[in-house]
């Protein structure tokens, strides 16, 4: 069977042919009612940069009004979290907060930085970091002890007949951990309780008065340490 009889017998076939220029005529349609892509970007539309930014300002109002003491901190420093806060007495206004009780936080912060080298036990580590359980520089005078935590010790210093040579970093305000004093405070008070015999605690006051006082800026080493009063 030849093509002109296989068309006569399925006009169909007749019918989907096309020519070139009804082809032309398609793809010229298509290019009027689609752009052909471009290099470059597409600006972000109005209406979508206003609601981002919308979202940005309500989420920093709620973050401010909701922030449950996050940027008030411990003594002046800030973005902190205060233990002191109490979210059952918020009023809205301001943020109300409660006693701190000295050995409870000074026993989360001794747990969470100085158990590191002194062992959770007050034990320390032989030959490496002294003890603090059992220690006179515990049990004695706080101003020395004090002035080891703010200013830091360095050289070698007897502790329980046992000699180290190490350093005790400055954790007072202006050092690289930048301590707070009721911080300071609250660590050295469990020390004493826990490891120094039930030595008496060290307030806030205090370790503001000798901080203060003091125009140090390098570590003690034990010898003068042990020339205070």
């Amino acid at each position: 069977m030849s093509d002109e009889e296989i068309k006569k017998s399925d006009p169909t076939i007749e019918q989907g042919a096309a020519s070139d220029e009804q082809i032309q005529e398609v793809h010229s349609v298509l290019l009027r009612e689609k752009r052909e892509p471009s290099e470059g970007y597409t600006p972000m539309p109005l209406f979508l940069l206003g609601f981002v930014s919308s979202m940005i300002f309500i989420v920093s109002i709620y973050f401010i009004h909701y922030r449950g003491g996050l940027t008030e901190g411990i003594g002046e420093a800030a973005m902190i979290y205060d233990e002191r806060f109490d979210p059952k007495l918020h009023g809205g206004a301001a943020n109300v907060v409660k006693e701190v009780d000295p050995m409870v936080a000074g026993k989360k912060v001794y747990t969470q930085v100085c158990a590191t080298c002194h062992q959770v036990t007050g034990s320390g580590v032989p030959g490496v970091y002294p003890p603090l359980a059992g220690s006179d520089w515990v049990s004695g005078s706080e101003e020395r002890l004090i002035n080891i935590l703010v200013h830091g010790l360095a050289g070698p210093v007897e502790v329980a007949g046992t000699t180290y040579n190490g350093n005790m970093p400055a954790f007072g305000k202006g050092s690289a951990y930048n301590w707070g004093d009721d911080r300071i405070s609250y660590v050295l008070t469990y020390i004493r309780a826990e490891f120094g015999g039930g030595a008496a605690p060290v307030t806030v006051e205090r370790v503001t008065e000798l901080r203060e006082g003091s125009s140090r800026t390098t570590q003690f080493s034990a010898e003068e340490l042990l020339a205070l009063p």
